[in-house]
């Protein structure tokens, strides 16, 4: 109380938004090492067991009148299907593994991250850096490896009039290898920008004044973030097909 009495003297925040993505050690101590497990490291694991969980426990039954949990797994699995197969085309099928993966992945990380207290590991850019560049690195080796030196023509716009080809060709390559950055920042800008937000009208809840509308704006944004998080998992792999539809068909 004394220090943000002192804090609220000095003109500054007596609440700090951005505190809630500080990664700390889950045993106590200040030091983060390779290998310190840290909140981070335990809410994502608990995505992983959330979707071991649903996607094996919940279907090995494989009832006729399937159960919830089975009816929830099979949705997201024709979904993801099905966007793979429409988007990138039949040839992409195969990868379907790793798409899927992903998709539940942000998506059980981002609604965990919605639990009061918890850890969202998708608003860190060291996360999502990561799984952008995994599909920048998979993208382009299977765009070599299925085309060969072929893959270049991804970078040359044959329709356009021959003078503008090589400029082109290099905004082309320049927008490449911005591809990940993109795509990295759209996911953990947009999850930490709502949980901030949410924090600042938690912290004006505490004001007899505004609580009541400060309750209302967190009942709305809450509401907005559970389908912002639905929606980011959806726009990260709608674009990594779209970028593995890139590398299997290059040709513009």
């Amino acid at each position: 109380m004394a220090s943000e009495a002192h804090g609220a003297e000095q003109g500054g925040l007596v609440f700090h938004p951005m505190d809630q993505f500080i990664i700390k050690p889950l045993f106590g101590g200040d030091h983060i090492g390779l290998f310190t497990v840290t909140n981070a490291t335990l809410w994502m694991a608990l995505a992983v067991l959330g979707i071991i969980a649903m996607m094996v426990l919940g279907t090995r039954s494989r009832a006729i009148i399937p159960s919830r949990s089975q009816s929830v797994a099979e949705l997201a699995y024709g979904f993801i299907y099905k966007m793979v197969e429409d988007v990138a085309g039949k040839d992409a099928v195969k990868f379907f593994p790793y798409i899927m993966t992903l998709f539940m992945f942000i998506v059980f990380a981002n609604f965990l991250g919605l639990i009061p207290t918890s850890f969202t590991p998708t608003s860190h850019f060291a996360v999502t850096v990561v799984l952008a560049m995994l599909v920048f690195v998979t993208v382009t080796i299977v765009g070599f490896v299925k085309n060969g030196m072929g893959f270049l023509g991804l970078f040359w716009v044959s329709s356009a009039p021959l003078a503008l080809r090589p400029i082109l060709a290099i905004i082309e390559l320049i927008s490449y290898f911005v591809r990940p950055v993109s795509h990295s920042i759209r996911l953990a800008g947009n999850v930490m920008a709502g949980h901030a937000v949410i924090k600042v009208f938690a912290g004006f809840a505490a004001i007899a004044v505004v609580s009541p509308v400060s309750v209302v704006a967190i009942t709305a944004m809450y509401g907005l973030e559970v389908l912002v998080s639905f929606i980011q998992a959806y726009v990260f792999t709608i674009l990594t097909c779209v970028y593995l539809k890139d590398a299997l068909h290059p040709s513009h």
